[in-house]
């Protein structure tokens, strides 16, 4: 059963849930980033697609401002962070109940193959590298959105 086979070796499916894909315009996003300019470029690219974001600077702070929001779809998370990182950002966010669900992408500098299985076995839903292509970006948000792993450098 090829299928069966398929799940078996993706780890990242047999645990995630099944979820509806969202149109982009629905879409609501966090985009957690340090450096202004790097979320000015995000916030144009998504605003372009029709997509509403939100933006913090910091992981300690996206678990509590995220449970304030109606909805959230996609965390755009950047790794190196002040405080905390996020991979600690990504396991609070695994504990809290209302968020656990949620897809967290990986977006960071720090684009290499240890970084992106670090970010896989750590539970990211995907990864995007920096710097961000405008011109591939909008299709790789329509992919994440439409649930499909994106892992790309």
């Amino acid at each position: 059963m090829p299928n069966s086979q398929a799940h078996a070796e993706d780890p990242q499916t047999s645990n995630k849930p099944h979820r509806q894909p969202i149109a982009p315009q629905d879409a609501t996003v966090l985009v957690v980033e340090d450096n202004v300019s790097n979320f000015v470029l995000i916030a144009r690219m998504l605003g372009y697609m029709g997509i509403h974001c939100e933006w913090k600077t910091s992981g300690y702070e996206v678990v509590e401002y995220a449970d304030t929001l109606p909805r959230l779809d996609l965390i755009l998370m950047d790794i190196r962070l002040p405080y905390e990182d996020g991979y600690e950002a990504l396991s609070k966010i695994r504990s809290s109940p209302s968020l656990k669900d949620t897809l967290v992408v990986a977006v960071t500098a720090e684009a290499s193959v240890e970084q992106m299985n670090k970010a896989k076995a750590a539970g990211f839903d995907g990864f995007l590298g920096k710097p961000l292509d405008p011109d591939r970006f909008p299709d790789q948000i329509r992919r994440i959105l439409a649930n499909e792993a994106v892992w790309e450098m």
